[in-house]
């Protein structure tokens, strides 16, 4: 099986929805990291210092023919047309270790489509 990680820079009040939407679209599950960001659009404080904003990354391990759906569905749940709501982008992954509680999942959405 081939995966692909998605990366998803996103404010937090997208995160969930994000996450919802993924799912629904077919993926598993998701990792969310805290962080903070600054972008093209940044506030300045009143010592005119840029001001980071909070920002969630959420990261998808999904097998390859999940992407598209999956990607079509968090960029609407997110909003990324609008500006300074988020981005998305999908990584190539070499190996993956640790999925062996997925496989029967796995096996089960490729026996569905394909049979």
């Amino acid at each position: 099986m081939k995966f692909k990680l998605i990366l998803a820079p996103v404010k937090p009040h997208k995160t969930d929805p994000i996450v919802d939407a993924a799912k629904a679209a077919g993926a598993t599950g998701a990792t969310i990291i805290h962080g903070r960001g600054t972008g093209i659009r940044e506030a300045l404080t009143f010592f005119g210092l840029a001001l980071e904003d909070q920002t969630d990354i959420v990261m998808f391990l999904l097998e390859e023919h999940l992407v598209d759906p999956v990607l079509s569905a968090i960029h609407e749940a997110g909003e990324f047309l609008k500006p300074g709501t988020g981005i998305a982008l999908v990584l190539p992954v070499e190996k993956a270790i640790g999925l062996e509680s997925q496989i029967d999942k796995f096996k089960e959405e490729i026996r569905d489509k394909y049979l």
